[in-house]
């Protein structure tokens, strides 16, 4: 009795796509992870301070810069976790390439986004540390170093968030040029 055993064989480009979606997929999880984590440090970076029987507090809440930093990190987790429902769903199913252009544009949208709420929460820092004497404004980090501690944290957070997300941009860029139209 010949038995005969019907393997399946890969070809060159059927592995690159499931290393694409495999990178898709990891990527997209640590992007989820560190956005996450951003925003639920800053959602917990409060302090009071209390001087002269005074107490004062610092919040993300009180800065216009820090709550737009918050709200795209909540967002980019939402859509991180979206887009990577999607990307499992795209690499279980043989769709149409074009799937790889709009998640291009939905990376590199998510990037600019959390890459200007960076670039607003850094600024802020840089002022809370070093303050801006000629406006007036005073450094409050040497008075509360917790707030501004987690805040730092959570900025570092953020940028690797970015870092992921244009990864996922050059992925996405790369495997969308291969459309033929």
């Amino acid at each position: 009795m010949n038995h005969f055993a019907i393997k399946s064989i890969e070809t060159p480009s059927m592995k690159s796509e499931k290393h694409f979606i495999f990178a898709q997929i990891l990527l997209r999880i640590l992007a989820t992870a560190f956005t996450l984590t951003a925003a639920c440090i800053t959602f917990k970076s409060a302090q009071t301070l209390s001087v002269f029987n005074v107490e004062t507090d610092a919040r993300y809440t009180y800065s216009p810069a820090l709550k737009f930093f918050v709200y795209a990190n909540v967002i980019g987790c939402a859509f991180s976790f979206f887009s990577l429902f999607l990307a499992s769903i795209f690499g279980c199913t043989n769709l149409h390439k074009h799937k790889y252009f709009y998640l291009f544009i939905h990376d590199m949208i998510m990037m600019d986004l959390l890459l200007s709420a960076c670039s607003a929460a850094a600024t802020i820092g840089y002022v809370g540390k070093y303050g801006q004497i000629r406006s007036g404004w005073m450094p409050i980090c040497d008075s509360v170093t917790k707030f501004c501690h987690k805040m730092t944290a959570s900025v570092i957070f953020s940028i690797f968030g970015v870092i992921f997300y244009l990864c996922l941009t050059i992925l996405s860029a790369y495997q969308s040029r291969k459309i033929q139209v």
